[in-house]
């Protein structure tokens, strides 16, 4: 099984874009005239493609005499409670960026649904490339090593940031990370459940049951992989992390776990490395990217990670529960949105598998 899952990769396709359908397009006299009104140096006309790819927060590139910009919208239509959340993506990486961590410059935040119809928020087009497959098609094995050890030093410098001085003290709850997480995703699953799952049923009841202790509290990205990033074109700096729209305060384990998940899912032409070659690519194995995040980090060790595998995935399969239920409503925004909605119970399934490493019955 590859490691896809659209419904949070939707700024990441800065390779490419398509007209929007009448149903997606933007109104461009509104727009103009409220960046006008609140973005310094903007000026007007403007045009608009929207990004190819992603079902959560569907993702625009305005191009104007003054520059070009990227906007980032809800989804238009009755979406589920807590979802969506632009205010935040805006406020974590207007944060971020005033402590020189690696994210788009941030412009300005829209609440008037008058403008364009949801809330939106305006931010910088980073410069660089996106890397989609783990496997790194047509890179050096060096250049492949570097990737991942930027990678893994990107994360543990998120997980050191003086929450403080980042304005972003307040963007969560410090304590009980994962008890939060499981109890805000089996809630988004119920509100979105279109069948009865035998796995997610068992992952429901063994998940909170077992939760592991949390000792450190961070910004925790919640997506963090290979594609929600912005490479410089020639080397393996990280210019941009994308996609905070699952971001919080929490366990920084959460991310970095994640992360490693690369390592226990097939390529597929996506983030997995499971069934790559690594050492003929020089991929590191995961092991040295452990020592490499907790020397970084000031951690001892990583616990034994099937218990965060199986909440992953578990997290994963309802994320695209929400997916499937918006393709039966009609509002999916994806092309892909159909095909994925299927992945839902092969990635209960998945879950399961790693709960019964984890000391599941």
């Amino acid at each position: 099984m590859s490691l896809a899952v659209p419904g949070i990769d939707a700024q990441t396709a800065f390779t490419g874009t398509v007209t929007p359908d009448a149903a997606d397009r933007l109104d461009e006299t509104r727009l103009a005239a409220w960046m006008e009104a609140h973005i310094e140096g903007f000026r007007g006309p403007l045009t608009q493609g929207k990004f190819k790819g992603g079902q959560s927060n569907p993702t625009y590139k305005l191009t104007s005499p003054s520059g070009t910009y990227v906007l980032r919208r809800k989804p238009f239509g009755k979406l589920l409670p807590s979802a969506h959340a632009v205010d935040r993506e805006f406020k974590v990486q207007s944060g971020l960026h005033s402590v020189g961590f690696p994210v788009a410059r941030q412009y300005g935040l829209c609440t008037d649904d008058s403008v364009i119809g949801a809330w939106f928020y305006v931010m910088d087009l980073v410069d660089g490339r996106t890397i989609w497959d783990g496997a790194i098609p047509g890179a050096a094995p060096a250049e492949r090593r570097a990737v991942y050890l930027e990678m893994v030093d990107t994360l543990a410098a998120l997980h050191s940031v003086d929450l403080a001085a980042a304005g972003l003290a307040d963007y969560g709850r410090p304590g009980n990370y994962f008890g939060r997480q499981v109890d805000r995703w089996t809630k988004q699953y119920r509100l979105s459940e279109t069948e009865r799952l035998s796995s997610m049923e068992k992952l429901i009841a063994f998940l909170p049951a077992s939760l592991p202790e949390q000792t450190r509290t961070s910004v925790v990205h919640g997506d963090y992989r290979i594609d929600n990033m912005i490479f410089a074109h020639d080397r393996a700096d990280v210019r941009a992390v994308l996609d905070w729209e699952l971001s919080t305060l929490g366990d920084p384990l959460a991310d970095f776990t994640y992360f490693c998940m690369a390592y226990v899912t097939e390529n597929g032409g996506r983030s997995g490395v499971m069934d790559s070659d690594r050492a003929a690519l020089g991929i590191p194995e995961l092991e040295e990217l452990v020592e490499r995040y907790c020397a970084a980090t000031g951690r001892a060790d990583v616990p034994d990670m099937n218990w965060f595998f199986a909440y992953n995935f578990f997290r994963l399969a309802g994320i695209l529960q929400g997916i499937k239920k918006r393709v039966i409503d009609g509002t999916a925004s994806s092309a892909h949105a159909k095909a994925q909605s299927d992945r839902v119970a092969p990635l209960a399934d998945k879950a399961w598998e790693f709960a019964l490493k984890a000391g599941a019955r």
